[in-house]
């Protein structure tokens, strides 16, 4: 059998000609009729079935009247379709402020994300964060600023009611937590904001600790595993690891590899403390802090 790569850069792509199609208020039917094609080829594209053509999708934002940025993005996602494997490299073929990630992250009903350096996005104060952004050298505090509040916008997905907000594991270091900011006023906060999140029914927080020797994760880095929901008779979406670096972000979704992330997150979930003791263990670092 022949590798066709990532299908992640289709799957994205069908999910925003169909959103496309939608705000443009154009029923399935009635797009398949404007471009004589059946409607049995449209459910297939919107669903991240098949590759498209470039042609293809310029004829369907023309229908839809997209803007030409928009245009471009999915113009751009087609021609990575062919991809044997994809990187997504911020700024090349996909212009950056262009999101595939949240894009996923808000369609995806599990969440596990594994982080050794900081403490998850989704969980981290405003404070956290700008101290964070601000670490790059030449940003201004405009930009910081920006995305402070795209950063917050995401963290709304935890408390949407409809869909109903995703379940949300993480696994986080115990170096992490010791591990102060400047200003020890916003990383107290920080940490009682963990235990307050994780007291939501869809958070579960555990903390490895300093005691775990190394293990098969220890090279690993940061990932996410994000499961996705099944609409109706149209299968779920397969699972996919987001991997994220300096100069762009990995995504994989063949079978091989996602068994082998689940394997490392099982091993991660099972030596990490419970949740109980983890909270136990936040509070006790911040007593601690008050005693230094």
């Amino acid at each position: 059998m022949p590798d066709t790569g990532s299908s992640v850069p289709r799957r994205q792509l069908g999910r925003l000609l169909r959103q496309a199609r939608e705000e443009a208020g154009i029923n399935l039917e009635a797009a398949a009729d404007a471009l004589e094609w059946s409607r049995a080829k449209m459910y297939r594209l919107e669903g991240g079935q098949v590759a498209l053509r470039t042609h293809d999708v310029t004829l369907m934002c023309q229908q839809y009247g997209t803007s030409p940025e928009l245009t471009e993005v999915l113009v751009s996602l087609a021609r990575e379709t062919k991809s044997k494997g994809w990187w997504h490299a911020c700024g090349e073929a996909i212009p950056s402020w262009f999101e595939l990630y949240v894009g996923m992250e808000a369609a995806a009903h599990q969440i596990r994300y594994h982080e050794p350096s900081l403490v998850p996005g989704l969980l981290q104060t405003p404070e956290y964060m700008e101290a964070l952004f601000a670490t790059r050298p030449g940003r201004s505090p405009r930009e910081v600023a920006r995305k402070v509040a795209l950063r917050l916008e995401r963290q709304k997905l935890l408390s949407r009611r409809s869909p109903a907000a995703p379940l949300f594991e993480t696994v986080v270091d115990e170096a992490v937590l010791r591990r102060p900011l400047a200003d020890i006023e916003t990383w107290r906060h920080q940490l009682a904001y963990l235990v307050n999140a994780a007291q939501a029914p869809n958070v579960r927080l555990r903390v490895l600790p300093l005691s775990a020797p190394p293990h098969l994760v220890s090279v690993a880095g940061a990932f996410v595993l994000l499961d996705f929901p099944a609409f109706g008779t149209r299968p779920a979406e397969p699972s996919t690891v987001y991997c994220e670096s300096l100069t762009g972000s990995l995504y994989l979704d063949r079978p091989n590899e996602i068994a082998d992330y689940n394997e490392a997150w099982q091993l991660l979930w099972d030596r990490a403390l419970d949740e109980r003791a983890s909270e136990d263990l936040i509070g006790t670092i911040i007593k601690e802090s008050y005693d230094d």
